[in-house]
C-alpha cells in the first residue's frame, strides 16, 4: 500500500471516531466501582453519573463489583471493550495494588486511560470520643513509649487506609499494630466499640460520626484547615509535618478507548466538576473537586504508585 493510500485510510479511521465520538454517547454508560455501596468513591460516582446522566441526556449508571480491594471490579473494566461505554471509578487504592499482590491480572501501567479526578478529600487521624488522647502529641508519646501496643484499624490488609496508617508511623517514627477488618464500615465500628485506639480515614467517610461526636479528630491531612472542622489542626500544626495523604477518586476508561471520547468525557466532566450543586455536594463531605486532565490524572497515578513503595518495604507488607 502506498504512503498516500494510507495517509488517506489515516484520515479516514480519524474522521470516522470523531463522528462516532460526537453521537457518544448513545447507549447507557455503565460506572463500575470496585467496592461495595456507601463508601465515598461510591456515593461520589453516584453523584457523577446523576449529572452526566443530567448533562447528555443519556443514562449513566453505577455498578458495584467488590472484592479484592477492588481486584474484582477494576480487572472487569481493564477486559471490557474500550467503546466509552464501560468505566471505572479509580480511586488511590489502585496506588497501592501493586504492592499488595504479587502479580495483577493486567498491565497497571497501561491498562487504563484516566480521565479526570473528580474529588480530592483529606484524612483524619480519629480516635474514639472517649479516647485518653485528646490530641496528636499525646497519641504519639504513649506510641513511643510502647512500640506496638496502640492499634489503627482499615477496611482490610492491603487497602489505601492500612498504607495510610503505615505513612503514619513512618513519618512519626512510632510501631503501631495493624487490625484489618472485611470492609471500611467495620473498621469504623470498631473505632466506636473501642476495638482499636485509632482510625486513618477520609473526610467523606468520617465527617457524620465526629460532627455527632462519636468520634474525635485529632489532625487532619493538608496545607490547611477545614472549614467544616475549624478546631481540627492540620498534621504539620500539630507537630508532624513530614505525614501528607489525601484521598483521590475519579473516572477512567480501558486503555485503547478513543482520544476523542476520553476529551468529549473529559469535557463532561470539567461540566460537573464546575456545577454549584456538585461543588456544594463536595463541600458537604469536606472534600474538593478534582478537573485534572486525563495526561495529568496519569502522571498522579503514576507519583502516587512509586510513592507507596517504599511505604511498603518499610512495613513490609506481605503481597498476596
Amino acid at each position: 500500500m502506498s504512503i498516500r493510500k494510507i495517509a488517506a485510510l489515516a484520515v479516514l479511521l480519524s474522521s470516522a471516531t470523531a463522528a462516532f465520538a460526537a453521537g457518544y454517547p448513545e447507549k447507557p454508560v455503565r460506572i463500575v466501582v470496585p467496592y461495595a455501596p456507601g463508601g465515598a468513591v461510591d456515593v461520589v460516582a453516584r453523584k457523577v453519573a446523576q449529572k452526566l446522566s443530567e448533562q447528555t441526556g443519556q443514562t449513566f449508571y453505577v455498578e458495584n463489583k467488590p472484592g479484592g480491594t477492588g481486584l474484582i471490579g477494576t480487572q472487569s473494566v481493564a477486559r471490557s471493550a474500550p467503546d466509552g461505554y464501560t468505566l471505572l471509578a479509580i480511586d488511590n487504592t489502585y496506588s497501592v495494588l501493586p504492592y499488595v499482590f504479587k502479580s495483577l491480572p493486567w498491565d497497571h501501567a497501561k491498562a487504563f486511560t484516566p480521565i479526570t479526578v473528580s474529588m480530592f478529600a483529606p484524612v483524619v487521624l480519629a480516635v474514639n470520643a472517649e479516647s485518653q488522647f485528646k490530641d496528636l502529641g499525646t497519641l504519639l508519646g504513649q506510641a513511643r513509649a510502647n512500640p506496638g501496643k496502640l492499634t489503627y484499624g482499615s477496611g482490610g490488609a492491603g487497602s489505601a487506609p492500612h498504607f495510610a496508617g503505615e505513612a503514619f508511623a513512618l513519618a512519626a517514627n512510632v510501631k503501631l499494630t495493624h487490625i484489618p477488618y472485611k470492609g471500611a464500615g467495620d473498621a469504623m465500628t470498631g473505632l466506636m466499640s473501642n476495638q482499636i485506639d485509632a482510625l486513618l480515614v477520609s473526610t467523606p467517610s468520617a465527617g457524620a460520626q465526629i460532627k455527632a461526636g462519636k468520634i474525635r479528630a485529632l489532625a487532619v491531612s493538608g496545607s490547611k484547615r477545614l472549614s467544616a472542622l475549624p478546631s481540627v489542626p492540620t498534621f504539620g500544626e500539630a507537630g508532624l509535618k513530614d505525614f501528607s495523604v489525601v484521598n483521590w477518586n475519579g473516572l477512567a476508561a480501558p486503555a485503547g478507548t478513543p482520544e476523542p471520547i476520553v476529551q468529549k468525557l473529559y469535557a463532561e466532566m470539567t461540566k460537573v466538576l464546575q456545577a454549584p450543586d456538585f461543588k456544594e455536594f463536595l463541600a458537604s463531605l469536606s472534600a474538593e473537586p478534582g478537573g485534572n486532565e486525563p495526561k495529568a490524572f496519569a502522571a498522579l497515578i503514576r507519583e502516587e504508585t512509586a510513592r507507596w513503595e517504599a511505604v511498603s518495604k518499610n512495613a513490609a507488607i506481605e503481597k498476596q
